[in-house]
């Protein structure tokens, strides 16, 4: 079940407080109700099952493929290869699809928690990994940044 956030609180540590804790999204007041209607229906699309992570395949629209057992990438029928890192920080992403992963989660969890802080490592890679996997890595489809809180990967069906 998503977890939308409603709050008068705009403060970026409120924010990333509540995504850290487990929400999909956060809305700060005031907003339109169709801006809360839409939040909503992409939440709801995000938690609708769009990948088979049992089976180690993940698809990304038509375009992207990620088998999880053999560690193979396939960007438009090309085999696209993956440093370790690149390829952790991709299936990170993976496990946690549609909800936003803030920079700190990402660092403690891909390099480690003593790199918490060193926020330079994830943009270096996160360019990386855009320049091989988005057709347009300057206006990523795939690879979102919610700025000011981390980065979101969004699956198409």
């Amino acid at each position: 079940m998503p977890i939308l956030i409603i709050s008068a609180r705009g403060h970026e540590d409120s924010k990333v407080k509540a995504l850290d804790e487990g929400a999909d999204d956060y809305l700060t007041k005031p907003f339109g109700a169709a801006e809360l209607m839409a939040r909503i229906r992409v939440a709801l699309r995000n938690a609708a099952p769009a990948r088979d992570v049992t089976l180690g395949v993940v698809h990304l629209g038509d375009d992207v493929r990620i088998d999880l057992a053999s560690r193979t990438v396939v960007v438009r029928g090309e085999e696209v290869h993956l440093t370790p890192i690149e390829f952790k920080l991709l299936t990170t992403l993976v496990r946690h699809a549609g909800t936003v992963m803030t920079h700190r989660h990402l660092l403690a969890e891909v390099w480690g928690p003593g790199h918490s802080q060193q926020a330079q490592y994830l943009r270096v890679y996160m360019t990386q990994l855009r320049h091989k996997i988005e057709r347009e890595p300057a206006r990523p489809s795939y690879l979102v940044t919610e700025t000011g809180v981390g980065y979101r990967l969004r699956v198409r069906p």
